[in-house]
Order: C-alpha cells, then structure tokens, then sequence
C-alpha cells in the first residue's frame, strides 16, 4: 500500500472509531473521508480480496448475509457490508474495518448499488456477480430497467472473466450476450403452462422481436418460466433450481433444491430466491450441499429484513419496502399471518429510499382490507402520502403519527400482540435509532 493510501485508510479508520464508538454510526462518512484523501484506496483495498459483488433492484442485503452465512462454513474469514451501505464510500468503510486473512487473501462478498458497480470494478476485479433480479425501482434515480441493466454491465465490462450468477427467470439476465461465464438459477416447482403475466408487469416483450413474453409459470411480477412464441426465446438451463415449495409462513420457508430439503428464518417467496442465488454462489466456491443447509437454518435475522423487535407486549416485525414489487410481495407475505396483526406503513423520500413517491400507487394496498386489520398507523417525513393513499384503499382506522418517536410509543398501544412495520431504507435507519434511543435494540445505525 502507497504511503497516500496508508495515511487515507488510517485516517478513515480513526474516524470509525470515533463515529462507532461514540454515535454509534460509521457506516459511511469514514469511506468519504477515506476516498476523498485516496480516490483509488479500492485498487489498494482490492489486492487482498477475492471479491463477489451482489446487485440487482431487491434482495441484495439479504443475499449477501446468506451468502456470507455459506461462504463461512469453508472458508475462516469472509468480509462483507451488512448494514446495507452499498455505495462506493459504505464499501471502503466496510475494508477499512475489515479483518485480513492470515492465510492468504480473504473473500469479500459485498452488496453493491447497481449504479456503484462501476465504481468498484473500476479498481477491484470481483471472482463473480451475483445478479438478484430487476425491477423498477427510483426511477428519479437509475430510469427504466434496461437503463439500469447497462449501469451495471457498464461495471461488468471491467471484469469479463468474471463468473455471472444470475437469475435465470428475470428475462433480462438473458437479454444480451456476454463474455462472461454465466451460472443460472430459478424455479422449477409447477408445471408448465401457457400463460401471460398482468397487463402492468416490467418488462414483459421479447428483447429479440418484441413480441409479448409467455411463460410456462410465474412466480411473481416478471419471474418465471418465459417463453417467446413468436422466436423462440426462452429461459435458459438453470444450474440450480427449487423443485418444490414446502410451507411458506411470515417468518420461515420451507423448499426444496435441486431436490433437497432446506429452510430458512423468514418468509416470503421472494426471499426463497435470495437463499437460492446464495445457494448458487456457494456451489460455485465449492461449499457442500450439507454445509449450506446448516448456514441456512442458523436463526440470526438481517438488517432492517423482517427483524422482530419486541416493544413492550408487542412483537414487531420490521420490513424494508421501496418499490411495488417487492411492496407487493411483503403484502401478500404477511396477509397470510393467521394471527391477528396491526399495520404501519413509514414513508421517507431521502435520496437513498428514491425522492419519488409515486411507486406507492402501484402497491396492492386494496388487499388489506380483505384482512381483518384493527389499526393502522402511518408516519415518516412523507406520512401525507402514505396516509392518503391507504385512505384510497379503503382504510379508515388510521392514526396518523408524524414523528417516529411517538410511533414507537403509538406501537405500545396497538390493540393487537402481533405488528407489521413497513419502512423505507432510512424510515428503518431512524426508527432503529429511536428504538436503540429507548433501549429496546442495542444499536441504532449499525446491525
């Protein structure tokens, strides 16, 4: 390391140390500061690393924790970002603060924004990709969805021996044609059909002719086993598949791979496709089929992804949601609760959750009123939003709490044992901190 980047790093980890131990933050600034002494502090960081960047619209913090949990049962030390912060600055943080291998170069598997990914490969050559899926999402941010694919291959562009594992049922992963070795996984759990998906979906005409996509399944928005009927374009071999859904609950999901029986400690369809791109990757590094069912039945929770928080009698679910797919997904995930549960929906519009709001109108929120909800409460810098548009669902029983530190004590009130939080990226951050403010986490900023 150059004497530049020696005195860069050391700066950035003072900083940490003071924010950390003292704010109980760190998970950005120390990278700016770093980066701002060292623009290339990366390529140095980078040497000692073999690096798996994880990317995509949802799912990334998720599958990198899996990831993380897999990779650890072969190898004795993997680095990774766990709060999130997944642009260039959270990066260098999470190396400043990082562990070194005394055996060699130590895996980092680290989330990364799709528009960062060119920022990493720029100075970092990753072992792999690990493509999770696309959907619109901050539109004022990344555009349409082919604009935000070659955000990413733009960064790919810097590394075409890299191995891609993508998935293989976003018809997009399948749209160009790449240098890169590709590793597919998806779903093969129905059998095979001929159908079209709703009229709204992304992305749903053939990248080839354009003609409208079929598909043999779906298993929600634009995921599922698609066919052209006009060309013939079609998903490709999967690698890597789920064979069969066993029993999905709010908190727990029960399925097979490729065969075989695993669960894991948080609900939702969505997620099953997190642990398989996680599954994929620790194949691909050769990590047994027995040591990823034992990483996967680990019961620890992951940032701001569906942590249950207990507030007084009240056990709290916290789920992160920043577009309508995925928003719609948590919805249909937590309607099948069969216990009765409270609903409160938190609204910020920083420029990490996307400073447009209007994704909220494409959310199913007319399915909560077939449930029998008692409360609701709506809060966030934009609670106005929020609250009008439940009020356009059809909700009616809403307390409407601006500030998140009376949330929290609203919360204590709620009429029922059992409560759903629904949050952007930094609604989570500042309802973290007021949790930790009341000692009911120990922590605000970090996981």
């Amino acid at each position: 390391m150059s004497i530049r980047s020696s005195f860069a790093a050391a700066a950035g980890k003072s900083s940490y140390w003071l924010l950390h131990n003292f704010f109980h933050g760190g998970s950005s600034l120390p990278g700016k500061i770093t980066v701002a002494l060292d623009p290339n502090i990366l390529r140095a960081f980078g040497k000692d690393y073999d690096v798996v960047i994880v990317t995509g619209t949802n799912g990334k913090t998720l599958t990198t924790a899996l990831s993380v949990k897999v990779l650890k049962e072969g190898f004795d030390n993997v680095v990774t970002n766990p709060t999130g912060s997944n642009m260039e600055q959270g990066i260098v943080t999470t190396f400043i603060t990082a562990k070194k291998s005394k055996n060699g170069k130590t895996i980092a598997v680290l989330e990364v924004d799709e528009a960062n990914v060119i920022k990493v490969t720029k100075h970092i050559t990753p072992i792999a990709f690990v493509f999770t899926n696309l959907f619109r999402d901050q539109m004022d941010r990344y555009g349409e969805l082919y604009t935000t694919y070659q955000k990413i291959l733009d960064g790919v562009a810097n590394a075409p021996k890299a191995t891609i594992i993508a998935n293989g049922d976003a018809m997009i992963f399948n749209s160009q044609t790449l240098p890169n070795p590709i590793i597919y996984y998806g779903f093969n759990h129905l059998p095979a059909g001929d159908i079209k998906a709703p009229a709204n979906t992304d992305s749903v005409l053939c990248p080839k002719c354009n003609h409208i996509l079929h598909y043999g399944f779906i298993t929600y928005g634009n995921l599922g086993d698609y066919f052209c009927p006009n060309c013939g374009f079609k998903r490709p071999e999967l690698t890597n598949q789920v064979t069969r859904l066993t029993e999905l609950t709010p908190t727990s999901s029960s399925f097979e791979i490729d065969g075989k029986p695993y669960s894991i400690q948080i609900g939702g369809t969505y997620n099953i496709y997190n642990a398989l791109a996680a599954y994929t990757l620790g194949r691909f590094l050769d990590i047994s089929t027995d040591q990823i069912k034992n990483a996967f039945e680990n019961d620890s929770r992951v940032f701001g992804r569906q942590e249950v928080i207990q507030v007084g009698d009240k056990q709290v679910t916290l789920i992160l949601v920043k577009n309508p797919v995925g928003l719609n997904q948590v919805i249909d995930m937590i309607l099948s609760d069969k216990d009765a549960f409270s609903f409160v929906g938190l609204l910020n519009a920083n420029y990490a959750d996307g400073i447009d709001t209007s994704w909220i109108w494409d959310g199913n929120f007319e399915k909560l009123k077939k449930h029998d909800i008692p409360q609701f409460i709506t809060g966030g810098e934009r609670y106005k939003d929020i609250t009008f548009r439940l009020k356009v669902a059809g909700v009616d029983n809403l307390i409407i709490e601006p500030e998140l530190k009376d949330v929290v004590q609203r919360i204590t009130e709620l009429p029922t044992k059992k409560v759903y939080v629904l949050a952007t990226y930094t609604a989570v951050l500042q309802l973290r901190k007021q949790l930790a403010d009341q000692k009911l986490i120990k922590e605000g900023m970090d996981a």
